[in-house]
């Protein structure tokens, strides 16, 4: 078995409209935001084996202050560039690459992400309809798989879907 938390960025700031949408920072919401969603993960015990992100500023960053809050070290970070804008075929091909982890504990994946992708990534994997996942949304799912290379759509089951609006 496998745990998977899909969390989509959180909000971002549009004040520069010059601005490369790559490099887009979080806002005061999101930079509010993403520690109060961190706290609700630390809150429930969870310890992740690995934490992936789109290196997109925002994405980035969300991640970043999960990994405070969790006690995850920013130098084992994976950056992966294709989850930028990744589509849900995109999304399953990333983490059927991602290492085993030591069998002394659950394999836990956190990865940050983006809509439209992340959405239909989640809607794909587990079988659901969630129209959108908000920013800084966290969907929590078990996969029925021994390993990330078996990995396919509709091999997990959602455990929970919260967002910054439903939780305070």
């Amino acid at each position: 078995m496998k745990k998977l938390y899909l969390v989509r960025h959180a909000k971002s700031s549009w004040a520069d409209l010059g601005m490369d949408d790559f490099d887009r920072p979080l806002n005061l919401r999101g930079e509010e935001d993403a520690p109060h969603m961190a706290k609700q993960l630390k809150k429930h015990h969870v310890v992740p084996s690995h934490m992936i992100t789109s290196p997109a500023n925002r994405a980035l960053s969300t991640c970043r202050i999960f990994a405070k809050s969790l006690h995850f070290e920013n130098k084992n970070i994976i950056k992966e560039q294709m989850l930028y804008h990744a589509s849900a075929d995109a999304i399953l091909k990333i983490l059927g690459l991602l290492p085993e982890h030591k069998r002394d504990r659950e394999d836990v994946v956190l990865l940050f992400g983006h809509n439209p992708g992340i959405t239909e990534f989640a809607n794909a994997l587990l079988g659901i309809g969630i129209d959108n996942i908000p920013t800084c949304g966290i969907v929590e799912a078990t996969l029925n798989i021994e390993s990330w290379a078996a990995i396919s759509f509709g091999c997990g089951k959602l455990d929970s879907f919260t967002y910054p609006k439903d939780s305070k």
